[in-house]
């Protein structure tokens, strides 16, 4: 078979947020989530090629026609489009407003079911065939009069499964009846005790379909016997089920991620069942949704542990049984996976920074361990996750989880009695559903109290970002590390802090004063700087009115702020001055008097500097250390020795002149490095992981969305 009839060696694209709507020979159809986007692609199995589809509502044939419609559903379109998404393929409209119609299914490229209402108040349904500008339509003969709530599958092997609903004396029954398309006539009829039904499909041995709470439905068409099965979901849960041939094919739909409600019954995973032996087996380790394709095949959205997450095209193999071939991959594993950890070098025992694991999603049980490498004392607790309304109080979204020392403190002696030093933690994550095998993951850290954050004015334990735009708007943004994408990325929309910055020339992050949350300082046009005392409470920033530090700081060209510069434990400012002099200004920790009188540390030749970024440890020496850049676009590394002084300055490359701010962001990927933030022109910004080598502090950069669109900003810090 060839890749233009649905096989490719190597899968094709499948967007990850996409919701599977149709598939055929030739491609796949995916509509964007949420659904009133009108946003709808087809997607090539040959080349991964696209179409777009702007369409208020689509529906599938079970092959490569898309129907499309204006209404709120295709029952209430109608005017209807019928695209053949095949290379070439043609476009034909059908107006069902002449009959009095409305639509119940495509059947093929130019044809479609509809149910017309006549002149005297009754309804038929009819084949309604457009052929150049002739429309023709045929009743289908053998429907109950008065039969209502009509919906039909897919189309295989030229028929349709049809359901409607019967009004009898006493109450309302479900029938099923088997349509002829070329005939059009109903072949045979079976009457059942389900109502609420779903998924109804045939092959030319079965009819099969599902109802509410988990019950599965076939009838052998030979002998009209017909079998349910109970799987016992909530009500208004139905099974994904199809048919190929003999084999039934069944599974617990619902997406890898879970609900949000943290429901951990065991999923059914997709299955085939014989249904002449009886013989069953895995075909999927999960199914999110199912659709009929042509020439006897079915395509499922779901996942395997072993290929990961996509679109996956079942059809009988050689041995006669079925067998699942991925066609598209969103890349993602269907397995739980341990993402790393993220957790501050070193943690604050007395912050609200909480200890964080990142998983590659959210619905799972995690038996969590944390023990003091000194004592042995112990903390296990299981943290059952979900976000559903207010949330696991341990879940904190993209699939992190954590827990507070205060939440560890409040269950445990240990957590009462903190010790410093080294802890030890592990976890095993099981995942809800039961979708593939549990993980487990170990690790360690060192424990202080009373540190001082470099860069995380939230103190939620993330380095954070200040911008000003052109207006003086100053914007707080939180950015998250992917460990996929090895970059920053943004954790939500900038948050406003307020107008009039423009008044400062100058905004520089200085790390904590003291313990806490990062602060910062603003120096006005006239040469004042002001402190700016931050509140972190380990969700969004407060900042208390600004203090006066004092005058006459305009004498500086530069100022930077975030490196222990003398090993005290608290972060040091450094200014550089018209002459070219540089001066530390140590951190006292006292919000009255936040900096000592300034010590100078460089005489004469900083003046060759146009930026100069305090970057914390970043050469693995003995302290804080500062990179500056010349006027040629050369970055230089000054490698801190302790005491406030620098070893003598080592040139890291060139090009760095294409920045407008760089800034010693902290270690953001939790590596116990810090690393390096750098924002340009046109909005744009790249990440650079510390390597903790001197000779090669940074790794390449990695092009990073946090400030990226609207507003541009003048100042980053």
């Amino acid at each position: 078979m060839t890749a233009e009839a649905g096989t490719r060696t190597a899968p094709v694209p499948y967007p990850v947020n996409g919701y599977f709507s149709a598939a055929g020979k030739t491609g796949f159809l995916t509509s964007e989530r949420p659904f009133s986007s009108r946003s709808h692609t087809w997607t090539r199995f040959a080349d991964g090629s696209t179409v777009a589809i702007d369409a208020a509502v689509v529906d599938t044939t079970g092959s490569d026609v898309v129907v499309t419609g204006e209404g709120q559903s295709l029952s209430r379109s109608l005017v209807l489009k019928l695209r053949d998404m095949a290379v070439g393929g043609r476009t034909v409209t059908i107006d069902l407003r002449p009959l009095n119609g409305v639509y119940v299914k495509a059947v093929s490229q130019d044809t479609v079911l509809a149910q017309v209402t006549n002149a005297d108040g009754s309804t038929e349904l009819r084949l309604v065939t457009r052929t150049g500008d002739t429309v023709t339509h045929r009743k289908v003969e053998g429907v109950p009069s008065g039969a209502l709530s009509l919906a039909s599958g897919s189309p295989r092997d030229g028929s349709v499964l049809l359901s409607y609903a019967l009004k009898t004396d006493a109450s309302w029954r479900r029938e099923f009846a088997v349509v002829d398309l070329a005939a059009a006539k109903v072949v045979s009829t079976h009457e059942t005790d389900a109502y609420f039904t779903s998924g109804q499909t045939l092959s030319p041995t079965h009819l099969a379909w599902a109802e509410e709470e988990g019950k599965v439905y076939t009838v052998d068409r030979a002998t009209g016997v017909e079998t349910v099965t109970d799987f016992h979901l909530y009500e208004g849960e139905s099974m994904a089920v199809g048919l190929l041939g003999s084999w039934l094919t069944y599974g617990t739909p619902g997406r890898l991620g879970g609900d949000g409600t943290g429901d951990s019954r065991t999923r059914v995973p997709f299955t085939a069942k014989s249904l002449t032996s009886g013989e069953s087996f895995k075909l999927l380790d999960h199914v999110e949704r199912l659709q009929s394709g042509s020439d006897d095949t079915l395509f499922v959205r779901g996942g395997t542990v072993e290929h990961g997450e996509g679109l996956y095209r079942i059809a009988l193999g050689a041995d006669g049984k079925p067998a699942a071939e991925m066609v598209a991959s969103t890349g993602e594993p269907t397995q739980l996976v341990h993402l790393g950890a993220r957790i501050p070098h070193p943690f604050d025992l007395t912050a609200p920074v909480p200890l964080k694991w990142q998983l590659s999603r959210e619905n799972a049980d995690v038996d969590l361990k944390i023990t003091h490498r000194g004592t042995g004392k112990s903390f296990s607790k299981r943290l059952h996750l979900y976000s559903e309304s207010a949330g696991s109080e341990y879940y904190y979204g993209n699939g992190v989880f954590g827990i507070t020392w205060a939440q560890v403190a409040a269950e445990s002696q240990m957590g009462k009695d903190a010790e410093v030093g080294v802890y030890d933690w592990s976890f095993t994550a099981h995942p809800q559903g039961g979708v593939g095998p549990a993980v487990e993951a170990s690790g360690s850290f060192n424990a202080a109290k009373g540190l001082s954050s470099p860069h995380d004015i939230s103190w939620d334990g993330s380095p954070d970002l200040l911008a000003r735009d052109a207006q003086g708007v100053l914007w707080w943004a939180a950015p998250r590390y992917d460990v996929t994408k090895k970059t920053l990325l943004p954790y939500s929309m900038p948050s406003k802090i307020g107008g009039g910055w423009q008044v400062y020339d100058r905004i520089e992050a200085v790390g904590g004063i003291g313990a806490g949350a990062a602060d910062f300082v603003a120096r006005d046009r006239s040469g004042v700087l002001w402190l700016y005392d931050v509140t972190g409470n380990g969700y969004r920033p407060s900042f208390a009115a600004r203090k006066q530090i004092g005058g006459g700081w305009n004498t500086y060209t530069q100022i930077t702020g975030g490196s222990d510069l003398n090993g005290d434990g608290r972060a040091d400012l450094v200014a550089t001055d018209k002459a070219g002099a540089l001066w530390l200004y140590k951190n006292t920790g006292n919000l009255s008097a936040p900096f000592a009188k300034r010590q100078k540390i460089g005489t004469g030749g900083w003046g060759v500097y146009n930026r100069i970024t305090a970057t914390g440890n970043i050469g693995g020496a003995a302290a804080g250390d500062l990179v500056a850049r010349d006027k040629a676009g050369v970055l230089w590394l000054y490698l801190g020795k302790g005491d406030g002084t620098f070893a003598a300055r080592k040139q890291i490359g060139g090009g760095w002149n294409a920045y407008t701010d760089t800034i010693g962001i902290g270690d953001a990927d939790y590596d116990g490095r810090p690393d390096l933030y750098a924002y340009g022109p046109g909005n744009t910004g790249y990440f650079y992981a510390g390597t903790g080598a001197w000779r090669t502090p940074f790794a390449g950069r990695v092009p990073s969305p946090v400030l990226t669109g609207n507003p541009a900003y003048n100042h980053v810090s």
